[in-house]
């Protein structure tokens, strides 16, 4: 299917069904649900596929659906989307605000996912019309803001003989009708990290007697970041920051405990298989200068998302026949995580960053309350993601005896 053709049926069918997906967007906004708890949003999904004439399949927990469109012939493509919202408040005063206290879709996933069921069915018409050179698995992914949710999906055979695989992500940074790529490492590694301190309390006046615990804690806090930006390769981007310090109840009182928890990001894989270790010794050796015990806890979540190069080469060909010339614009890698990250390390892909800001207007970031988009971006990600599978379905086909005897005229 040449350019203009494809972006002719895909502006037929965004005439018809671009409404429906802008309230259906809403309608999750509304009703927001957190990790594994995407219950009412998984049904909502599976009834409208159900209605597009596929077959979806709930994931074992009841939230998350993978569906396939088209037959086994040929090569099968993957496409994901994540479906979970964060436990933010909602702070717009809009229409669709959050009606769940303390939950909103402050990332986007909202959006990402009304773009695929967009998808799902526009490549279900095109099934129907025998124009699908293969298979698309869709894939609506729970708990992606909870690491966890692509795991779950791979354990449950979610991309079991797919190809190659693509997705998604709103960047408010980035005008409406315009799709941010790179090739190579797109996102960083994003770990937790809890350090608990303990000692023997005692009384402010005497803090010669005893450890002096918070003094001890607020040393860790400032010196584990400032050690590890001198034992590590700056290009590598290791970042610790904390987002939760607790440590005493009254002001006259030296605490027996405290605990830090915060995040580590890196851009290089290499430093984040090496960061456990090093913050260990680190700790260790601060916490024993000032008499103190502490244990840390370091939960791995997602390494960086690394696109490859033949994916994002597809990505923009399919941006250029279904958004036009000047839609591609390149992006930086950020240290946000991205569970995306997991099925890369399986098969091939891109992530993508969608054009969410109003050409010329406010930007709204992610992970606020206050965080909202040109719904006109709705209708870009359906052409995009839909030129995407259908250009890698092609690409990826084998070429038939028949076809390679073919020769083109001069």
């Amino acid at each position: 299917m040449q350019g203009r053709e494809l972006r002719g049926e895909l502006d037929a069918f965004l005439a018809e069904h671009e409404r429906e997906l802008v309230a259906f967007r809403r309608d999750l906004h509304m009703h927001p649900e957190l990790a594994f708890a995407e219950y009412r949003t998984t049904q909502r999904i599976a009834e409208r596929l159900t209605a597009a004439g596929l077959v979806p399949s709930v994931l074992p927990r009841g939230s998350g659906v993978i569906c396939d469109v088209g037959s086994g012939d040929g090569p099968t493509i993957a496409l994901r989307a994540d479906i979970d919202a964060l436990a933010l408040a909602d702070e717009k005063d809009v229409s669709y605000r959050s009606t769940a206290p303390g939950a909103c879709h402050a990332c986007g996933h909202d959006v990402h996912t009304a773009i695929l069921l967009g998808t799902s069915i526009f490549l279900a018409q095109q099934a129907a019309a025998g124009l699908l050179p293969g298979r698309v698995r869709l894939i609506f992914q729970p708990a992606e803001e909870l690491p966890g949710g692509a795991l779950e999906v791979m354990a449950h055979g979610g991309i079991s003989g797919v190809d190659r695989i693509f997705g998604l992500h709103c960047d408010p940074r980035v005008d409406v009708g315009q799709i941010g790529l790179k090739a190579g490492p797109i996102t960083s590694a994003c770990d937790k990290l809890v350090i608990r301190v303990s000692g023997p309390g005692g009384h402010t006046a005497r803090p010669h007697l005893t450890a002096d615990l918070v003094f001890a804690l607020a040393k860790i806090l400032t010196e584990l970041p400032a050690a590890l930006s001198r034992r590590v390769d700056p290009r590598s981007s290791l970042s610790l920051v904390w987002g939760k310090v607790v440590a005493g109840s009254a002001a006259n009182a030296i605490p027996d405990d405290g605990v830090a928890e915060g995040t580590v990001r890196c851009l290089d894989e290499n430093a984040w298989h090496a960061a456990p270790d090093l913050i260990k010794a680190l700790l260790d050796s601060v916490a024993g200068a000032y008499g103190v015990e502490a244990t840390m806890e370091y939960t791995r979540g997602v390494p960086p998302v690394v696109n490859d190069e033949m994916s994002i080469e597809m990505l923009a060909e399919a941006a250029q026949r279904a958004l036009g010339t000047g839609s591609v614009v390149a992006t930086q890698q950020s240290l946000g995580g991205e569970d995306f990250a997991w099925y890369l390390e399986s098969i091939p892909g891109a992530f993508a960053r969608l054009g969410t800001r109003s050409p010329g207007g406010l930007t709204h970031d992610i992970h606020q309350g206050t965080f909202d988009v040109d719904e006109d971006a709705i209708g870009m990600g359906v052409r995009l993601m839909a030129a995407t599978a259908l250009t890698a379905l092609w690409e990826s086909r084998p070429v038939t005896v028949a076809e390679e005897s073919i020769t083109t005229p001069a």
